[in-house]
């Protein structure tokens, strides 16, 4: 999904670097109401994660491989707005110390692989919170769905780049045949670790999946022991 340089002319590339630029401002904005310093260590690990996790390939189909995105993922446990600043993170780093996308198509890579990606996945993922049953299970399945789709969508964002600005003398209908049909695969398995990593967290710390807060676990009343039998009752208040 990394685009190089040269694969998109400079003036689209130009256009989507603003376009960029205007994202991760507004998301920059968005996170100061999403962090605290609760959550914050939360977004470093979730950018660390999908900064790994994008470097390790699975194979898709004869000759392609894929990796996860992470849109989907960051979007749901740390929030839309912080989730775009991780994967923007993310390609900025490993297009200066991997070459991995070019920095003259650093825009296009955020637009299709941040922007796109959580603006798809986010509010589906909270559409179908709202809807389904209050469990795990539902929550894990919700992240499912909505990792499965946003790749595909990132795949459509870049074949329209493509089609405005692209320097190649293939096709936009194969190209966008290509993209499409590749990225539905790999987005299979971006839902299996979005979904096994969400399900996992829930498990653990269900206050800390920001999309899922219908989930979190409600204050418990402590009690003590009051006497042989064992019998607990709660403290009462002091006056």
């Amino acid at each position: 999904m990394h685009a190089p340089d040269g694969f998109i002319d400079a003036p689209v590339s130009i256009a989507a670097g603003a376009v960029a630029v205007a994202g991760v401002g507004l998301a920059l904005r968005g996170a100061t109401r999403e962090l605290d310093d609760r959550t914050a260590p939360l977004a470093g690990l979730t950018a660390a994660f999908v900064f790994a996790a994008q470097m390790l390939n699975f194979p898709v189909a004869s000759g392609t491989s894929g990796h996860l995105l992470g849109g989907a993922l960051a979007a749901i446990l740390v929030g839309p707005w912080t989730g775009v600043l991780c994967v923007a993170v993310v390609l900025l780093l490993q297009a200066l110390l991997f070459a991995d996308g070019g920095l003259t198509a650093l825009g296009v890579n955020v637009i299709t692989m941040s922007l796109v990606t959580v603006a798809v996945a986010y509010p589906l993922f909270r559409a179908l919170v709202r809807i389904l049953p209050k469990t795990r299970a539902a929550a894990a399945g919700a992240s499912f769905a909505a990792a499965l789709l946003s790749v595909p969508a990132s795949a459509v964002a870049f074949t329209v780049l493509y089609a405005l600005g692209g320097t190649t003398d293939v096709s936009i209908g194969t190209v966008a045949g290509a993209m499409v049909g590749v990225h539905v695969l790999i987005g299979i398995g971006e839902a299996l670790i979005t979904a096994a990593t969400v399900s996992s967290v829930l498990a653990v710390r269900p206050d800390l999946v920001h999309g899922a807060r219908e989930l979190r676990r409600p204050p418990e009343l402590r009690t003590r022991g009051t006497g042989p039998s064992g019998a607990d009752r709660a403290e009462p208040s002091q006056a």
